[in-house]
């Protein structure tokens, strides 16, 4: 498919996708929010649990949740699907236009694995297929008594996937197949077991049949679940654009690391609603997660070392010409005025490199993505060697001289 109609597709739908996205993820975060709050009745009434005062828009919202007997269906019932359905349909189709779509381009890295495109899509699909069959039926077993063990045993089966993924696929392909298989598994949730088991509650109420509780409790299990995995997604989708996440070699254990400190934060939320009690707990977890993080990624980096070891004549003052003539050849084709690449017919980041004062000022970006992360040139496409990345870094660190 020609690169302008993918970059457009790509562009309107991650538009609808983070739309419905914040549809369904503000509906969950409310209605558990809801469900956690509502106060005994002053006055009791029959089938009613409890209530719940809110004000918004200048008006007053009394809402009370119950339990409907045999013949009471209500005349206007409202459900929240089509907000799943949605994200979901648009999570897929993004996936497919970005991933499967591109040659391989944003899926596959030589330098990780030598899987061939159709195999890496294949294996992706599988992946988000096998997520949701395994957790199913984990969470349809006996093992569903034990939530503490059987949750703790699903989080290390989805960092051994990232694990797993990281080894074969690109390292951003492999992290954004994680938040995919999470994401399928929150959709079929609502669509395979919640939908379903509320439609048995009232059906039983509209032929005026004793409800069973059962699959609404089982649904309920199913929406704290997702509930609980929205914030490790959001961060997945985010990370895209950060690769200090990705691109570690660690990447895996900065995932399960995030992972676990979002779980946390969002348990804090869950079980009060006042600011006071939630957030210096909140505060502390990310403290600590962020320093678990930059120990992680921060690795030293003996660059000037190890040039100075392979190359005699480079621990010379490096040349602007010579760094010049690397990125003439390595990275113009795609961040250029003209882009002359099959994929990106339009710059990245705007980062237009056939300008000398637009390398110099944008020198320490150069240096992350180039030398220290070395997620660049993307996919290692036009086959940089670590000399010349040795040299890039090397002529940053004396000042990015252009003389």
């Amino acid at each position: 498919m020609e690169a302008n109609i993918l970059e457009w597709l790509s562009l309107l739908v991650r538009w609808i996708h983070v739309i419905f996205g914040i549809m369904w993820i503000g509906s969950s975060i409310f209605f558990n929010w809801l469900d956690s709050s509502f106060e005994p009745l002053k006055e009791a009434e029959e089938g009613v649990v409890g209530e719940v005062w809110m004000v918004h828009g200048g008006g007053f919202y009394h809402v009370k949740k119950k339990y409907l007997k045999a013949h009471e269906m209500p005349k206007n019932l409202h459900w929240f699907k089509w907000e799943a359905g949605f994200t979901f349909i648009s999570g897929i189709t993004l996936l497919t236009i970005v991933y499967y779509l591109s040659g391989g381009a944003f899926l596959i890295d030589p330098e990780v694995s030598s899987i061939t495109s159709g195999e890496a899509t294949a294996l992706g699909i599988g992946t988000l297929i096998t997520g949701w069959l395994v957790y199913d039926t984990i969470w349809n077993s006996p093992l569903a008594k034990k939530p503490l063990f059987t949750a703790t045993a699903c989080f290390l089966m989805a960092i051994g996937v990232a694990y797993g993924l990281s080894q074969v696929l690109n390292a951003r392909a492999a992290y954004i197949h994680v938040g995919a298989m999470i994401g399928t598994i929150m959709a079929a949730n609502v669509w395979i077991r919640i939908l379903p088991g509320q439609t048995k509650m009232l059906k039983a109420v509209k032929e005026g049949k004793p409800v069973d509780p059962a699959p609404g409790l089982r649904a309920k299990m199913r929406s704290k679940h997702n509930n609980y995995m929205t914030y490790p997604v959001i961060f997945i989708m985010i990370s895209n654009h950060f690769p200090i996440t990705y691109q570690d070699n660690l990447n895996w254990l900065v995932l399960a690391v995030l992972i676990v400190a979002s779980a946390i934060v969002k348990h804090f939320l869950n079980i009060s609603e006042e600011f006071k009690y939630w957030a210096p707990k909140s505060a502390v977890v990310i403290v600590v997660a962020l320093m678990a993080l930059l120990f992680i990624t921060n690795k030293p980096k003996n660059t000037e070392a190890s040039i100075i070891k392979t190359d005699e004549k480079i621990a010379q003052k490096v040349k602007f010409a010579d760094v010049k003539k690397i990125i003439n050849q390595r990275c113009i084709a795609c961040h250029s005025a003209k882009p002359t690449d099959n994929v990106f017919v339009i710059a990245p980041l705007g980062l237009k490199l056939d300008n000398d004062q637009v390398i110099k000022l944008n020198s320490k970006k150069i240096k992350d993505r180039v030398v220290v992360l070395k997620n660049m040139p993307f996919t290692n496409k036009t086959k940089i060697t670590q000399e010349e990345r040795d040299t890039i870094g090397k002529w940053i660190d004396e000042g990015s001289n252009l003389e």
